[in-house]
């Protein structure tokens, strides 16, 4: 996939600017880069994943596209903040308007407790952009992966919203990408 097949799965969600998000399972960080580029340079990004070298090369490629990650005139508070950890642990954040899940809720088997988990880190009303493969059936390197469908009935059983499809990619892994968006309530 291409930076602009990111965009386009997170873009029909209509981000506003701004804001404190988190990017859980950023990897190297090619849905953070999008998340950036569609919440503006004020946006302040945890980026947070357990491979420390898979984020800074994020960081590399997030200052080769924007620039410094200090925002402000004076180069004030960093937007972008890096976390070498795992999501599913407790972590120190603010609470956030927003969390992007790309590729990595199907590494887990109990999805709910995730998702509830998640949920913790959200602002009420806070929107989680899940994306995943949509199957429900894995392999050795998508372990559990979640159709829309199941995603449908699973977001609200973890106290979100009825999830909302945005967008569907094709992916010559495992057929299609999906995204979608869903509330906390």
């Amino acid at each position: 996939m291409e930076h602009t097949d990111h965009l386009n799965l997170l873009r029909p969600a209509g981000l506003p600017q701004g804001g404190t998000w988190a990017d859980f399972g950023a990897g190297e960080g090619a849905f953070t880069l999008a998340l950036r580029e569609l919440t503006g340079p004020d946006a302040v990004i945890y980026a947070v994943d357990r491979d420390g070298a898979a984020l800074r090369r994020l960081k590399k490629d997030y200052i080769a596209r924007f620039g410094s990650p200090l925002r402000g005139a004076q180069g004030g508070a960093d937007n972008l903040i890096l976390l070498p950890n795992d999501f599913s642990r407790p972590l120190d954040l603010p609470p956030l308007d927003g969390i992007v899940m790309a590729n990595s809720l199907h590494y887990f088997r109990e999805k709910e407790g995730i998702l509830r988990h998640v949920r913790g880190f959200l602002k009420i009303n806070g929107v989680l952009l899940l994306v995943e493969y949509n199957v429900d059936e894995g392999n050795l390197w998508v372990p559990y992966p979640l159709s829309f469908e199941t995603f449908h009935t699973l977001a609200p059983q973890a106290g979100f919203t009825e999830p909302r499809l945005l967008a569907k990619a094709p992916s010559g892994f495992l057929n299609e990408f999906y995204s979608a968006a869903a509330y906390k309530v």
